[in-house]
């Protein structure tokens, strides 16, 4: 089976970016406004952009951690995927400039940088410079600058792979690049826990878990599966992709998605019950909240809807098979996965509420909760709309193409 034509993507990816750089653009000025003149909503607002980006950059980064494991575990659906998770991870850059309001309202987002500055918190004192806002700062930089060195590489040679003259030097980059994903693919777990914890976990000042780290590992995977399934069923029917692209593709996909589904299952269990069989009080306000009131009723939600119903429906074969059912799936998931991160962030105390915070924590939900992740997200899907075209919809000389879309194919 020869492929030929071009790989270019369709011309409706220029549409959606249009769009996604008009909605993201007048919704990061109006934040940006609010933030920077309404000292009343700042906060709220920045909490807002904290959980859109967070969200986003669970698929820019997740993508990396997606692209690392398909070269080491190699298969039909890492190749076919193989572009998409490439252009996620060159939405480092953006996501980094995206980080800058977060960095700027440091004081105004997080408790532990005021009772550092203040320093009468005890905690806050053991803890010492770690938890310095210039040491945070200095850390996320660090974060992703390792972030972008390792998809830089990815990318490079990849990129080169599509020049190759030979079948022996295109094989030959992609040698180099899974000789990388072994070390690459631990550096990256230990940033993604490091940024969680900095990033998220920190919100609770005086809070901790050994699994936080893990939880993100794998709902940023999951994230990037169920986006790029979206993107893949919406190629599935267009040229190029409707040559590549098969239903053994999606049924590959659906089942790894499945397995992250479990994992994040998983994991969360694992905290909540190795916090509730310690039952210390420096670890159990953080479920005593979350099992209260409208929180309980969201953590029951993402029980139901985030695992079990996702995972029942993912047991069926045949619906893995079916690319548009697929995608709607994959679309409430990233739904759900976005509620999950609403979970974690907004039950957290708000400056200056930290001593209130061991009664029952009233629900809020504010229009930047909304506004913050469509706004972020139109920036976020304008860029990597740009990079998806930037190149050919798959490695058009990677030796395993032609074996990959035949299995794609077949029954």
């Amino acid at each position: 089976m020869k492929l030929e034509g071009t790989f270019e993507a369709p011309e409706a990816i220029n549409r959606w970016q249009t769009v996604a750089l008009g909605v993201g653009g007048i919704g990061v000025a109006v934040l940006i406004a609010v933030i920077a003149f309404f000292p009343e909503q700042r906060e709220e607002a920045l909490r807002g952009w904290l959980l859109g980006f967070i969200f986003w950059a669970g698929i820019g980064f997740g993508g990396l951690g997606i692209l690392l494991l398909q070269y080491l575990t190699g298969g039909a659906w890492g190749v076919v995927i193989r572009r998409l998770s490439e252009a996620s991870t060159r939405t480092i850059p953006i996501l980094a400039i995206l980080f800058i309001p977060i960095v700027v309202g440091v004081y105004q987002l997080y408790e532990w940088a005021n009772l550092h500055a203040a320093g009468t918190d005890k905690i806050m004192n053991h803890r010492g410079w770690y938890l310095d806002p210039q040491w945070w700062t200095a850390r996320a930089a660090l974060y992703f600058i390792i972030l972008f060195c390792i998809a830089y590489f990815l990318n490079k040679w990849s990129l080169k792979q599509d020049s190759a003259e030979t079948p022996e030097e295109a094989a030959g980059y992609l040698g180099a690049a899974t000789k990388l994903a072994a070390p690459g693919i631990i550096i990256y777990v230990l940033v993604v826990t490091f940024l969680s914890v900095d990033w998220v976990m920190t919100l609770e000042p005086h809070w901790f878990s050994t699994m936080f780290g893990f939880l993100f590992v794998a709902g940023w995977a999951l994230s990037c599966f169920s986006f790029a399934v979206c993107i893949l069923a919406f190629l599935s029917d267009k040229a190029p992709m409707d040559r590549v692209l098969g239903k053994r593709h999606f049924h590959d996909i659906g089942k790894l998605m499945l397995a992250f589904v479990m994992v994040w299952a998983y994991f969360n269990f694992s905290q909540y019950l190795i916090i509730w069989s310690g039952n210390l009080t420096e670890e159990t306000p953080f479920y005593v909240i979350r099992s209260k009131g409208m929180w309980g009723a969201i953590g029951l939600i993402l029980i139901i809807f985030h695992f079990a119903f996702p995972f029942l429906v993912l047991l069926m074969q045949d619906f893995k098979r079916k690319a548009k059912l697929l995608a709607l799936l994959a679309g409430f998931i990233l739904v759900m996965r976005l509620v999950d991160m609403y979970y974690i962030i907004g039950p957290s105390p708000k400056v200056g509420d930290l001593s209130k915070h061991l009664m029952e924590v009233p629900f809020t939900f504010t229009v930047w909760d909304i506004v913050a992740p469509i706004a972020i997200g139109g920036i976020w899907l304008w860029w990597f709309f740009r990079e998806l075209k930037a190149r050919p919809l798959v490695p058009i000389k990677d030796p395993f193409l032609e074996n990959a879309v035949k299995h794609g194919k077949g029954h």
